[in-house]
């Protein structure tokens, strides 16, 4: 017996929970707090406050905001206030859409888990113990 579905169908169901959308940038935990922070802050916030919000260490924080950086995600405004450094962080337009665009795929994660936690809770109280 041959299979009349097409090869395609097989290749995206197999692939249903690759979730390529997932970005190694954004995911990992640090940088993903940081972008969580400044994205209801479209005017950026200063370092202090973002160190604040992800309880990070100045240098940790700094490590995580070089690589969103570098990633085109985030921009820093360096510059001085009353004689002290102040540094201004926020995300750039296309960092903001990236991060949605993440947002996305994570909320389909979040639904394929819990359709397959009701799924298998369905599936004990059916078979017995």
């Amino acid at each position: 017996m041959t299979d009349t579905v097409p090869q395609e169908a097989h290749l995206s169901q197999d692939a249903r929970f690759s979730y390529e959308g997932l970005d190694r940038v954004i995911h990992e935990k640090a940088r993903l707090g940081v972008l969580t922070s400044l994205i209801g802050h479209p005017k950026g916030l200063a370092f202090a406050d973002l160190k604040r919000l992800c309880d990070l260490t100045d240098g940790n924080l700094s490590r995580h905001l070089q690589v969103l950086q570098d990633a085109g995600l985030v921009e820093l405004i360096k510059g001085f206030e009353r004689k002290r450094p102040h540094t201004i962080c926020h995300l750039t337009a296309s960092g903001r859409q990236r991060f949605l665009d993440y947002l996305t795929v994570l909320e389909r994660v979040v639904r394929d888990a819990a359709s397959a936690a009701k799924a298998d809770d369905r599936a004990a109280r059916i078979l017995p113990a």
